[in-house]
């Protein structure tokens, strides 16, 4: 782990840490943490930091509740995310900035862009750029959900050399250590497959929303970047002096020998599909050599509400995803060509109009 070589990293501190009693932001964890930034930084490594805990930050300024709705979760966010940008401000002699994320942000290739670069332009003038999930405006559909999968994104779209999650656990294990004494720390792990996922629990905090599986999501999105990923123990002061001496103290994911390029990976990970383009199940042609492969005559069916330039999911009539692509047609022009029952029609449509997705903006999903 050549944490000498960093030139950029990420670093993800989850809801617990910030709010470990949900009354109100404490720095009992955030120190170590904010000590290991600021040597990062002093060594010449560049930092972007992802901090949740925006809603347990202001929880403790509403009237206690169960189960909170989602418009009082939203005035908790808003209440907190002053609070929290408040307590790092204190713990750094440098200064930050703070950017408020949602997917919808994220999956749009435009604002994605000018997010890298944001990110970038913060970092060359020396600011610590503090990310989080604008959680007291996003909706439902628009949301990432937890910040392990959000700083995946982050960290694939800072170009960084290394993503640390923050835990409430060491790491992974081959089970749950809150319910097996005999569970085993996984030190290391060189590929992610379905015996991994399997031994990712539910969450074991009650305070985020995020739990091991939503991690290994994150660790999956960012070593497919060619990105060094982390879990570790966030309230273990002595985390931190380990990382500083390139020993580690959790579990390591080992990134791609060859990443995959950024816009595949973007188009892969980050955009979310819109629709589906259902095709037969015997359909066989090579998407990414042509993107003439795919004509109206092979899609059977439409499904969801999409514009022009919307990721859609290419798969067959039996579930298996073929692509993720950007539509080069709205599904209310794809109806209305599969609606035409003079097919010479609708063949001189789409030669008019071009092919339904492009080799340019299409990634192949490896079939399970």
């Amino acid at each position: 782990m050549p944490t000498s070589h960093w030139k950029r990293i990420v670093v993800k501190v989850g809801s617990a840490l910030i709010a470990p009693h949900q009354q109100g932001c404490s720095s009992h964890y955030l120190l170590g943490i904010a000590q290991f930034i600021a040597t990062c930084r002093a060594q010449g490594c560049q930092v972007v930091l992802v901090s949740s805990g925006s809603v347990a930050a202001g929880r403790h300024r509403f009237p206690e509740t169960a189960e909170p709705s989602i418009s009082l979760k939203k005035a908790m966010a808003a209440a907190g995310q002053a609070d929290m940008m408040a307590t790092w401000d204190k713990l750094f002699d440098f200064p930050s900035a703070q950017l408020l994320l949602t997917h919808g942000d994220l999956r749009d290739r435009d604002r994605y862009i000018s997010i890298k670069n944001t990110i970038f332009t913060l970092l060359d003038n020396g600011l610590l750029p503090i990310i989080n999930e604008n959680d007291a405006v996003t909706a439902a559909k628009l949301r990432v959900g937890d910040n392990d999968n959000l700083s995946a994104m982050v960290a694939a779209a800072a170009d960084a050399d290394a993503l640390i999650i923050c835990s409430d656990v060491k790491g992974l294990y081959n089970k749950n250590p809150n319910l097996h004494d005999d569970a085993t720390l996984i030190k290391q792990v060189s590929e992610i497959n379905a015996e991994i996922y399997a031994m990712a629990g539910g969450a074991t905090s009650s305070v985020g929303t995020g739990g091991m599986l939503t991690k290994i999501e994150a660790a999956e999105k960012a070593i497919s970047h060619g990105i060094e990923t982390m879990i570790v123990d966030g309230f273990d002061a002595d985390t931190f002096n380990q990382l500083l001496k390139g020993q580690n103290p959790g579990t390591l994911f080992t990134p791609y020998d060859v990443p995959m390029q950024e816009h595949l990976h973007w188009m892969t990970h980050t955009s979310q599909v819109q629709g589906e383009l259902i095709v037969e199940n015997d359909f066989s042609a090579d998407l990414e050599e042509h993107d003439t492969q795919l004509t109206s005559d092979d899609v059977v069916a439409v499904r969801g509400n999409f514009s022009v330039g919307d990721t859609v999911l290419v798969r067959k009539g039996d579930g298996t995803k073929l692509a993720k692509a950007k539509s080069n047609y709205s599904s209310c022009l794809l109806h209305f060509i599969a609606d035409q029952e003079d097919r010479e029609f609708a063949n001189n449509a789409q030669q008019k109009t071009g092919p339904l997705i492009s080799d340019k903006n299409i990634a192949i999903l490896e079939q399970l």
